[in-house]
């Protein structure tokens, strides 16, 4: 197996380095965080992340509960500032003060919980908060018109927009948001564990979307703790681990496998597995058995030396 370029912790490629296709007006990313951090008091909860989001790409962010996945979605998003580095929007340095703000840049949030009222019609959920009125009066048949024309367009057929958005499956539930965010004019759309708590074919109908919204030129962010959901439908992977960057890849520069092993933190899995092993019994045969699994993920712990370390 092929050694991806690693990345030492906290650092990154040079955001320059990176392809222009995709990319908006003048090859400019529509969002990019150079050399970011997020310090809460003594507590360090992200340090030097460098990332890039351009139209019509997907870049996946992973790691683990506790890795900054969080805390790097409330800075784009506009909930919190980043307390060192920079955040640009289409190449103009930005200190949004609330996620409202943000929005109307064009970064939408879907977050896990999507922020519906379960009992409410669709049409009603999707227009919550951005109703269309005629005088005083709201225009009900424009939105439910607007709504299903909207789903459509993003491959979503309902039965009908009159039924409680509840009744949905969770991953019916997340097309609706997504298509909610196209519509009220997301550039960059923040997808925050979109199938977290989805089986297998919901899962699959969320990724679907997400190539939906790649294809109709937005820049996507998807934030996963799975790799295998991630890899598919991304362009470029951020991988975090408390707080700073383990990788930062192009696809054509790391396989399904050691996004993989990356993910699953090679060093701790080996540390382990000796440590197993040198209790013997029933923990040794575990050990022996994680050793396993990480010489066959092809988990490198050295950094590999490229062309450009070389000059």
């Amino acid at each position: 197996m092929s050694t991806p370029q690693e990345t030492p912790a906290g650092r990154h490629r040079a955001p320059q380095d990176a392809p222009t296709a995709g990319n908006g007006q003048g090859g400019v990313p529509l969002v990019r965080l150079i050399n970011a951090g997020k310090r809460y008091g003594a507590v360090i909860a992200l340090h030097d992340i460098t990332m890039e989001v351009s139209a019509g790409e997907v870049t996946c962010v992973l790691g683990d509960n506790g890795a900054g996945k969080s805390t790097l979605i409330k800075i784009i998003a506009g909930l919190h500032q980043p307390s060192s580095g920079t955040y640009e929007v289409e190449g103009t340095p930005v200190s949004f003060d609330s996620p409202r703000e943000a929005l109307e840049r064009g970064i939408a949030t879907v977050y896990q919980d999507l922020a519906v009222v379960p009992l409410m019609p669709v049409w009603r959920n999707f227009f919550l908060g951005n109703e269309v009125r005629k005088g005083p009066r709201m225009d009900i048949p424009a939105m439910k018109k607007m709504c299903k024309d909207e789903l459509l367009a993003m491959g979503i057929d309902l039965r009908d927009v009159e039924q409680p958005i509840g009744t949905l499956s969770g991953g019916e539930r997340q097309c609706v948001a997504i298509s909610r965010a196209v519509h009220f004019g997301a550039k960059v759309l923040i997808l925050d564990e979109p199938t977290a708590a989805l089986g297998v074919k919901q899962s699959g109908v969320v990724l679907k979307y997400i190539i939906q919204a790649r294809e109709r030129g937005l820049g996507v962010i998807f934030i996963t703790h799975n790799p295998h959901h991630a890899y598919p439908v991304g362009d470029r992977f951020l991988l975090l681990n408390r707080g700073a960057s383990i990788g930062y890849y192009e696809k054509s520069q790391v396989t399904r496998d050691e996004l993989t092993g990356l993910m699953a933190g090679g060093a701790e899995l080996e540390q382990l597995s000796h440590e197993l092993e040198s209790a013997g019994g029933a923990a040794a045969e575990i050990g022996r058995s994680l050793e396993e699994d990480v010489t066959e993920l092809g988990i490198s712990h050295e950094p590999t030396t490229t062309e450009s370390d070389a000059r």
